[in-house]
């Protein structure tokens, strides 16, 4: 590591002084753009999510009791991050939760899993056993850009869910890979995971993966190396909504931004200005890369809050996200904030769908077969198996959004609605 931070401050000697003394590049105060389109995904992914964590909150009690009473879950509204009761929110999908009266108290609905879901989550557990070197490797990386390589796992879990682990991954996957993975006590007490091993081949950012094959063919050996170690200045893919185009001083401060040298959240930042337009790109960087490593491009914004000491991002970090509207969306759907990668969808559909986003697509259309034929939609459904397993086919986006890679271009979407900055929520 010593090696990596004697180069890095070789190659940003020449950017340091100028970069770090002062901030030079003007600052635009952006209005917040809703986007219709990524609002209904995180609708649909709010449910989605929520039935998932019944699911596995039933199979994983013991087997004399593998059902949940209306009683305990009465009190789960908030937790499951759902907009109506859980009681009427688990009777909606009768294809995933049968109904039926306790055994000893005949008064008090419970809820247990169908054969379809029952199914359904053999096929998930076979996923996760297939793929399991892809999510040591997302694992491996998160730790990787971390101050310390470890994360507290109160803060870790609630990101469970978007990073695609199995339920149990910090015992399964703490026993299967001790090489890679420990738990520990962090200095304030908390149950900690600890990279125990750097992985020089994931430290590599995805923004860096997509301009690999073109920088190493037109700069040559030299040129690929230092951008390999993330010294050259990448530009972010860019898709801006309607009318910022228009505005001139927002495109001479994104140009400006882009220029910036690309800092890779795998490397040391600590000689840095906090205040420096170099940080502010280094912390971009940090969140673009984070959202790609999450199975929908998206998370809350308050569980990247919990984040920020570990991956050395500001606690009032909203701000970014408004201020960079070509990369990044904030929502505000189902009462809280979410935030999206902006390329990770094309007409509103996700770009790459990994094997677990496929599962969830196809758990998301049994979801859907009961909430519009109630019980009729189990024999609608029959049986499921692996090669069944395909992603969903989501809603035509009423936007249509147009990626580049750097450049200046903008989305016509008539539907979009101009809000005040809401960057003072956090």
């Amino acid at each position: 590591m010593k090696c990596i931070k004697d180069l890095l401050s070789t190659i940003f000697n020449t950017h340091l002084s100028h970069h770090q003394q002062c901030r030079t590049i003007t600052k635009v105060r952006l209005k917040w753009v809703k986007n219709r389109s990524l609002d209904n995904i995180i609708d649909i992914h709010t449910d989605l999510k929520a039935a998932c964590l019944l699911k596995d909150a039933i199979i994983h009690r013991p087997s004399a009791t593998q059902f949940l009473t209306a009683k305990s879950i009465s009190d789960t509204q908030k937790l499951l991050g759902i907009t109506v009761p859980t009681l009427r929110f688990i009777r909606r999908y009768p294809t995933l939760f049968e109904e039926f009266p306790h055994p000893k108290y005949p008064s008090l609905p419970c809820f247990r899993l169908t054969s379809i879901a029952l199914n359904l989550h053999k096929i998930e557990r076979k996923i996760y056993e297939t793929h399991e070197s892809d999510i040591v490797e997302r694992l491996c990386r998160v730790l990787m850009m971390t101050k310390d390589k470890q994360i507290p796992l109160q803060s870790l879990h609630p990101l469970r869910w978007d990073l695609g682990f199995p339920y149990d991954y910090d015992k399964t996957l703490v026993e299967k890979h001790p090489d890679k993975f420990r738990i520990v006590k962090g200095s304030n007490g908390l149950s900690c995971l600890k990279l125990e091993k750097w992985v020089d081949e994931f430290a590599v950012s995805e923004l860096q993966k997509s301009n690999e094959i073109k920088e190493s063919f037109n700069d040559g050996g030299d040129q690929y190396r230092r951008f390999i170690r993330g010294k050259t200045a990448l530009a972010f893919p860019l898709s801006f909504p309607r009318g910022y185009g228009a505005q001139k001083k927002v495109k001479s401060w994104m140009d400006e931004f882009q220029k910036l040298p690309y800092i890779s959240p795998y490397e040391d930042s600590s000689s840095i200005a906090p205040e420096s337009e170099l940080m502010e790109k280094r912390v971009v960087g940090v969140l673009h890369e984070f959202l790609s490593l999450t199975v929908y491009k998206k998370t809350k914004r308050n569980y990247l809050r919990n984040l920020t000491e570990e991956l050395r991002i500001p606690f009032r970090f909203t701000r970014i996200f408004t201020r960079y509207p070509g990369i990044f969306y904030l929502s505000l759907k189902c009462k809280t904030t979410s935030v999206a990668l902006k390329e990770g969808y094309r007409r509103g559909k996700l770009v790459y769908a990994c094997p677990i986003a496929k599962y969830r697509g196809k758990f998301h259309h049994v979801m859907r077969t009961g909430l519009i034929y109630r019980k009729k939609g189990l024999e609608m459904l029959g049986e499921l198996s692996a090669d069944d397993v395909i992603g969903i086919e989501e809603k035509e986006s009423e936007e249509e959004e147009i990626e580049s890679s750097g450049e200046w271009v903008e989305e016509d979407d008539d539907e979009d609605e101009e809000f005040d900055d809401v960057s003072d929520q956090d």
